[in-house]
Formats: structure tokens, C-alpha cells, sequence
């Protein structure tokens, strides 16, 4: 496996140093607020519904099993947690497509030398059904894989190692989602995407692990979005570009 998980968690730290860099703030601002509107909203649901809906799936354990309630509370916790917060983020990415991608260009341009220039709504908009597009092929890739996760979460014995399954699930498709922004802007396909990730695995899943871990944090997790599409930005420019090669 390629890469570096270290190198790949650093690119997500130096997004969120880049985030208030002039000349970006402007394209920064839309996806924040997305964030912030849809997470708050996560966060609500999770203080009121949380233990609720543990409980809910602990029911599904037999009575033969029960004695493994203490053991099993965490893994459906983390399995509640996971879901919300994916729900919500696809929800938010959907919603951010266009703006992620064009937050992703001009970051792209400013590493590059470009002058960034503010082309205009109209611009904007005729990016938006590619962009949805292209969210749309993620969320294909994304729900068997997640089915699959689910199922193992629910085995006996084997779902004592959830928390890893879903932590490496969580990191790969946190890669993919947000390093599409900028492969997608230069045209790379989704299937050219996966592979791309793939040879450089461990600094995918380095930069990816952080974000999802992030997701997790308060406060931070409002930042995430944003920092992420710049992270994966300085990720694309620097390890997949021709130059860089």
C-alpha cells in the first residue's frame, strides 16, 4: 500500500490552516454555513434520540445473549453515531456539491499561482448538474459497502471488531468523498478516482481517518467540510498531478 497515513492526515491539518487565507474566504463561507445549519441539527437529534436509539438495536439481540449487553452497548453506539453522521454529511454534501467544487478550484488556482476570481453565479450554476452528478455516483459506490458493514456489525463475535470496520469504511469514503471535488474538477473519472486513492491507500486513509474522526468532534466538526475540500485539494495537487508524479 502506498503513501504515508502521517503525510495524508497532515493535508486536512493544512486545510484548516488555509481556510482563512485571502481570497478565499468568500468561497469558504457558503459551504461553512451548510455545515453548521445541517450539523447543529445532527448534534440536536443525537442529545435527544441517542439512547433511544441504542436501546432500539439492542433489542435485536437474543435473550441468549443478553449477558453481552455491556459489551454490545458501545458497538451500537458507535454504529448510531456512524450513521447519523454519515446521513447528515451526505445530505450536506449533496446540498454543497457546486460551492465544494468550486471552493476546490480556486484553492487548486491559488496553490498554482492563479490569480482567484470570482466568476459569477451564473458560472456557479452551470456546474451544478455535474456536481450532483458526481454525488449522486458516490452515494451508488457508498450503499452496498455500508450494507456490508451493517451486516457484520450485526454477526456475533465478528462484530466485536465493528468500531475497526467502521473507522476504515468511514476513512476511505471520507478520501473519496472529498478528493472528488478536485479530480472531478480536472476531469479524472470516478472509477480513475478509486484508483488513484488506492495506490496511494495509506495517505488516503490517513487524510480520510482524520476527517471522519473529526466529524465526531464539537465545534470542529462545523469546520470539517470546508477544511476537508482544501485539504483534499493540497492532496490532489501535490501526489497526483503531472508534475508531481
Amino acid at each position: 500500500m502506498g503513501g504515508n497515513p502521517l503525510r495524508g492526515s497532515g493535508y486536512l491539518v493544512r486545510g484548516f490552516k488555509m481556510l482563512s487565507a485571502p481570497g478565499l474566504r468568500s468561497f469558504v463561507l457558503i459551504p461553512l454555513t451548510i455545515n453548521v445549519l445541517l450539523f447543529t441539527l445532527a448534534i440536536y437529534l443525537l442529545v435527544q434520540q441517542f439512547s433511544g436509539w441504542v436501546d432500539y438495536w439492542l433489542s435485536f439481540v437474543p435473550d441468549w445473549l443478553s449477558f453481552l449487553d455491556w459489551l454490545l452497548w458501545p458497538v451500537f453506539s458507535v454504529l448510531v453515531l456512524v450513521t447519523v453522521y454519515f446521513s447528515f454529511g451526505i445530505i450536506a454534501n449533496f446540498i454543497a456539491a457546486p460551492f465544494n467544487g468550486l471552493l476546490a478550484e480556486k484553492v487548486e488556482q491559488r496553490l498554482r499561482g492563479v490569480v482567484v476570481e470570482d466568476e459569477g453565479f451564473k458560472a456557479l450554476m452551470a456546474t451544478v448538474p455535474r456536481a450532483l452528478g458526481r454525488e449522486l455516483a458516490k452515494l451508488i459506490y457508498l450503499i452496498p459497502r455500508f450494507v456490508l458493514v451493517f451486516i457484520l456489525t450485526l454477526i456475533p463475535v465478528i462484530n466485536l471488531a465493528s468500531p475497526v470496520f467502521w473507522f476504515l469504511f468511514g476513512a476511505w469514503i471520507m478520501a473519496i468523498q472529498y478528493c472528488d471535488y478536485p479530480m472531478d474538477n480536472n476531469k479524472v473519472s470516478f472509477k480513475d478516482l478509486r484508483a488513484h486513492l488506492k495506490g496511494r491507500r495509506l495517505s488516503s486513509l490517513g487524510f480520510g481517518g482524520l476527517v471522519s474522526l473529526g466529524m465526531m468532534v464539537p465545534v470542529l466538526n462545523l469546520l470539517i467540510m470546508p477544511a476537508a475540500v482544501v485539504g483534499a485539494t493540497i492532496f490532489w495537487v501535490e501526489e497526483f498531478t503531472a508534475s508531481n508524479s
